[in-house]
């Protein structure tokens, strides 16, 4: 389903877990779209600016070694932030993805020595030429986040073998058997999902379960992370639930009239069914913030069922990447 409805609730009365931050009421969930088993909600809200895109700003420069890559700020201006548990590959080369966010200055390298190898048992190095971005898939995005500064390249395998065998694939530690060999399909999800126009964030669901929330700091790069947000980060969970094809009801109206209201009627009733899946607020939520440049701060979030991590500027959201961790 989708729709160009716009502006419906304030996100703050749709999350009950307010993240321990202020700010959520000046974001705005507009109306729920359905793709299969995938369900996203479009987020708007205040923009942030001088943040840098994540893939016109931010390269990978080179692997230093096996768990141990380098990260670039090209821009000449305005700090990066890096998505939480962004990966890179590459034909003929060693496939890595990282565990934590981070807060790049312009012009910065930064090398990270806790990145997961996500290509078991196969060598080779990057070498500068074309390569493309993913996230992590929500199944090992919990697991990821808390192996966060281990230095250990082998750390995700056993997980990764494991996804790869509930998918009916061979039972190693390769990732690209996901994202590489099932990319076609995966990425018919965004032109099956409408980026709208603005658009800075999402709430995304897989089935009737919360799966995650995105806030970007503004439409651009919320643009630039939308292919690896649907198609990868979310859209594998929903690949493998994706549900036998339903055929559509007919309106009952007789008249213009009476199908508009049946329409809005349907429109109402599918917000609120959505709304319902949200994760109820059980426990505390706890950020531990993990480091800061100028007035950002990067946070890791920890709730009941939960776990990501935010950036923040005097309290004020910038960006979140928080989902569900099972």
């Amino acid at each position: 389903m989708t729709a160009r409805d716009t502006h419906v609730t304030g996100l703050d009365a749709l999350l009950p877990v307010p993240l321990g931050l202020d700010g959520l009421d000046a974001y705005r969930a507009g109306m729920p779209q359905r793709a299969g088993a995938l369900t996203m909600v479009p987020v708007w809200g205040p923009s942030r600016p001088g943040i840098v895109p994540p893939r016109s700003g931010l390269k990978l420069r080179r692997v230093v070694g096996y768990g141990q890559v380098e990260l670039h700020n090209g821009a000449r201006e305005g700090v990066a932030i890096v998505p939480l548990h962004i990966g890179y590959i590459q034909d003929a080369a060693q496939n890595h993805a990282l565990c934590s966010s981070a807060l790049l200055a312009a012009g910065q390298t930064r090398r990270f020595d806790d990145a997961c190898c996500v290509q078991a048992g196969q060598g080779g190095y990057l070498e500068g030429r074309d390569q493309w971005f993913f996230v992590l898939p929500v199944e090992l995005r919990g697991k990821a986040t808390r192996l966060r500064g281990r230095q250990d390249y082998a750390k995700l395998w056993p997980d990764i073998t494991a996804l790869n065998r509930a998918y009916g694939l061979p039972s190693r530690g390769h990732l690209e058997q996901i994202l590489s060999r099932e990319r076609a399909t995966l990425t018919q999800f965004q032109s099956r999902l409408e980026l709208m126009p603005g658009q800075l964030g999402a709430l995304f669901f897989v089935g009737d379960k919360f799966a995650g929330l995105e806030l970007a700091p503004d439409p651009v790069y919320f643009a630039e992370m939308w292919m690896a947000l649907v198609c990868f980060a979310y859209g594998v969970a929903a690949w493998r639930a994706e549900p036998e094809p339903a055929e559509a009801e007919p309106y009952d109206g007789t008249s213009l009239a009476g199908l508009r209201a049946e329409l809005a009627r349907d429109r109402a009733a599918w917000v609120e069914r959505v709304a319902s899946w949200m994760p109820a607020q059980d426990g505390d939520v706890r950020l531990v913030e993990e480091e800061r440049y100028l007035d950002l701060r990067l946070s890791t979030v920890t709730a009941a069922h939960l776990t990501g991590q935010v950036v923040t500027e005097h309290d004020r959201l910038v960006y979140a990447s928080v989902f569900a961790d099972r």
